[in-house]
């Protein structure tokens, strides 16, 4: 165990720093010292986080672009009559104008009850919880409750979603290093990990998962592990080991031929 921590820790301080970050949807967090607009921000690029990485860079843009400096302040004076305006015509995807309307509009919507989306995500936070899904659950229950017909953008653990964007989203707001700038106040100990195909490849390599569905139930699995080799923060390594197969020069095969000798890693979890 602590062989293969000692290799995590040395690709995390290679990689996790700022120079790596682009091309990263998180490069966008950067720009807000407000906790309130970081969250907008960080809400809407984690959203947009599939398909082509400079397609989504530049779609999640659009979105900023008009939201302007203060995404706070637009959400809290801006009419919805005047945010369907803005916003009219808006395509990614999957993702049209109307699921990005309603997903500002409950937005609006949350804020106005509770003054920000954090005192929103709190309110079904425990303790006890090993996990912040439970506290998402319910989050996604409140995006109900205000009328959010968002489709494809904030996934639901009730429905067995991976919830690989919104823990993006988590790891982001809650984890406060170099790369990832912080701002909510729960315990890094209970983020997941946000299981994309890089991850998912990267598990699988090294004996953390036999699971071949990307779902849910992988993404705690997974978790697991990495809390086995760091309790206090499990997805401390999450950004460092998908800059591989993000960044062009770095592949997966370099990762795992370079670093890693699976005859003595994949017994770790058999």
């Amino acid at each position: 165990m602590n062989k293969i921590k000692s290799k995590l820790d040395k690709i995390y301080k290679k990689y996790n720093k700022k120079e790596f970050i682009h091309p990263d949807p998180l490069e966008f967090l950067d720009k807000y010292e407000d906790v309130r607009d970081r969250e907008i921000v960080g809400l809407i690029a984690s959203s947009l986080a599939f398909g082509r990485v400079a397609q989504i860079l530049l779609k999640t843009k659009v979105v900023l672009d008009i939201l302007g400096k203060k995404p706070s302040v637009y959400l809290k004076n801006t009419s919805q009559k005047k945010i369907k305006a803005d916003f009219n015509g808006y395509q990614y995807r999957f993702v049209n104008d109307n699921h990005m309307i309603s997903l500002l509009i409950t937005l609006k919507k949350i804020i106005k009850k509770y003054g920000d989306i954090y005192s929103c995500f709190a309110n079904g936070f425990s303790k006890n919880d090993e996990t912040l899904i439970p506290a998402l659950d319910n989050f996604s229950k409140e995006l109900d409750q205000f009328g959010y017909d968002g489709g494809i953008l904030i996934p639901y653990p009730s429905k067995g979603s991976a919830c690989k964007k919104f823990n993006l989203f988590l790891r982001w707001m809650v984890r406060s290093d170099d790369v990832d700038p912080g701002g909510w106040d729960f315990p890094k100990s209970k983020l997941v990990i946000p299981l994309d195909t890089h991850m998912m490849r990267f598990a699988s390599d090294l004996g953390f998962t036999k699971r071949k569905q990307a779902n849910l139930k992988t993404a705690l699995e997974i978790t697991e592990k990495f809390r086995k080799i760091n309790p206090r923060d499990p997805v401390k390594y999450d950004f460092a080991l998908t800059r591989y197969g993000i960044r062009e020069e770095l592949t997966h095969e370099d990762l795992i031929e370079s670093l890693f000798n699976l005859k003595d890693a994949k017994p770790l979890f058999p």
